[in-house]
């Protein structure tokens, strides 16, 4: 027999995260969260995610074992304001048991039926900012900090529970010899001079965090028209600029500004953690916080974050800037692999920036929708 008990207590939201941990434990692909960091991220006192966000943590549990779990979720400005009549799912683990995944989704069901929404969606997280879709190529691909992994029959078991793609994603890699700078350093050149642009790097985080707003800004503004995009508020800018940008070293944070000091592009690379989170198993203490301190220092991988260019700038080659910058930094640090997170496939101008650097696609994933 499957029981569904929706997790009200912060024993049975740890129970819920460490779930995760015995369902891949030993699997060399899947990248464990930090614990704690999870935990803050559920707290609705904490994040601000919650001002637009509703969620129901629930877990499946057959024979007094936990067999699978799932988060309900409603992000409300994506209802509202969006009109998409849409309750999503996401933070799903689950054994090989379609029927304990039917329970679950059950309840997904049941609360978007309560608030009158009319399809459901995932696996997907609380906003745009969160990890998004159910890897369906690559399972033997090690992931990133900022992914999900899933065994092969979760995509099994949601087609055969009538669900469809919604939408793809790429995910790509390609080593850093690859990239040739003649292809650009002259570009970059004649569009600074055409364009008055000037590239902003840094040294430090503090010298960083006066910019961090006007990021976010650039980021509503170059990802608006993407069908999937739910704008972020004045709160969570302050959240994430607080939580995350000291973890990234600020050479590998880049600007360009117009004559006028208005931001025109920006690019976050963050060092590759998997590894460090691997090692750390869940845990800052006593060893966790060492092993991602040595990757912010010594990781030969990065994994390019974000990247945004304002729409009047998006085909005037802004990007030179920013690769030039890139490459003495990677070249200075040894780097060795750049790996790019999910991107849309319908974004097709992300897809143009790196065609030069010949990547390659190791890993597709997607949302799936199912009406209700």
């Amino acid at each position: 027999m499957i029981v569904i008990k929706e997790v009200r207590t912060k024993s049975e939201l740890k129970d819920f995260i460490k779930f995760s941990f015995s369902l891949y434990k030993n699997n060399p692909y899947w990248i464990p969260p930090l614990i704690s960091e999870e935990l803050e991220s559920f707290d609705k006192s904490k994040n601000p995610a919650f001002e637009h966000a509703e969620v129901k943590f629930y877990l499946a549990y057959k024979d007094n074992k936990i067999v699978g779990k799932i988060a309900a979720i409603i992000n409300w400005q994506e209802v509202k304001h969006q009109h998409k009549s849409k309750v999503r799912f996401g933070w799903f683990d689950v054994i090989d048991d379609i029927e304990v995944t039917k329970a679950l989704l059950e309840k997904v069901y049941e609360f978007g039926r309560e608030n009158n929404l009319e399809h459901v969606e995932g696996p997907m997280g609380f906003s745009n900012l969160d990890k998004v879709g159910l890897l369906t190529q690559g399972y033997d691909q090690i992931g990133t900090a900022i992914t999900w992994y899933n065994h092969p029959y979760y995509v099994t078991h949601l087609e055969k529970l009538g669900y469809v793609i919604e939408k793809e994603y790429i995910e790509s890699i390609f080593p850093f010899s690859n990239v040739r700078s003649e292809d650009f350093i002259k570009a970059s050149a004649l569009i600074k001079r055409r364009y008055g642009l000037n590239v902003l790097t840094f040294k430090t985080t503090k010298e960083i965090m006066p910019y961090v707003d006007k990021m976010f800004d650039l980021f509503n503004s170059s990802y608006e028209k993407l069908s999937s995009f739910v704008a972020v508020s004045e709160r969570q800018k302050e959240y994430f600029k607080q939580k995350y940008i000291g973890l990234i070293n600020p050479e590998y944070i880049v600007f360009v500004e117009d004559q006028n000091q208005k931001l025109v592009s920006f690019s976050i690379v963050m060092p590759s953690f998997a590894e460090a989170l691997i090692k750390a198993k869940g845990t800052l203490f006593p060893f966790g916080f060492w092993h991602l301190l040595q990757a912010r220092k010594k990781s030969r991988d990065v994994v390019f974050y974000l990247i945004g260019v304002e729409p009047e700038y998006q085909n005037k080659g802004v990007t030179a800037l920013i690769f030039e910058h890139y490459y003495n930094v990677f070249k200075q640090n040894n780097i060795r692999t750049c790996i790019r997170t999910p991107e849309l496939a319908e974004n097709h101008a992300i897809h143009n920036l790196w065609k030069n650097f010949d990547p390659t696609v190791h890993k597709h994933r997607a949302t799936y929708k199912k009406d209700l």
